[in-house]
């Protein structure tokens, strides 16, 4: 009797777990990714179809989002620095920001990884119908390999392993 109230408390856990994970999204990993295309504040076009070939991440945030506001330092000190330069691109996009709040923001934050808004949450609507900050791993072929909702050091450290073994 003991090891089926393990063995279920083992199933509920690793269930409740992935539909945390998984929560609110709207696509799955071994989808293609959605296509869109945004304007960076520094006003290039971050268009996903130019970038097949390289692993992008694509990161959902609001400037009002504690969680948000624990990962984009994180993001800026370890995830960027280690792969700006190889075969690799990410946008981090302000879900119902405009380009003049995220402008402001940005000036006081300082952050040097490509930022774009997403005022009407056209393009977040493509991943997700609620929670951030969120994030999603595009492999060279176009398909989604991983996503994550919320942060915590962990997930990081996961993320970047994924960047790291698909560049």
């Amino acid at each position: 009797m003991k090891k089926i109230f393990i063995t279920l408390l083992a199933i509920v856990a690793t269930t409740t777990l992935f539909a945390q994970d998984q929560q609110g999204s709207l696509v799955k990993t071994g989808d293609q990714v959605p296509n869109f295309s945004v304007h960076t504040l520094d006003g290039k076009e971050f268009a996903i179809s130019d970038l097949k070939g390289k692993v992008v991440l694509v990161n959902f945030f609001a400037t009002w989002c504690g969680p948000c506001m624990k990962e984009l330092p994180e993001v800026e000190s370890q995830l960027w620095p280690k792969f700006k330069n190889e075969n690799f691109a990410m946008v981090s996009i302000g879900r119902e920001h405009t380009k003049e709040q995220l402008e402001a923001f940005n000036g006081k934050k300082g952050f040097t990884f490509p930022i774009a808004p997403d005022p009407k949450r056209e393009v977040y609507a493509k991943f997700a119908s609620q929670y951030i900050p969120r994030n999603f791993i595009v492999d060279k072929t176009g398909k989604i390999i991983w996503q994550g909702v919320g942060f915590s050091r962990e997930e990081l450290e996961h993320m970047m392993k994924v960047i790291q073994e698909n560049l």
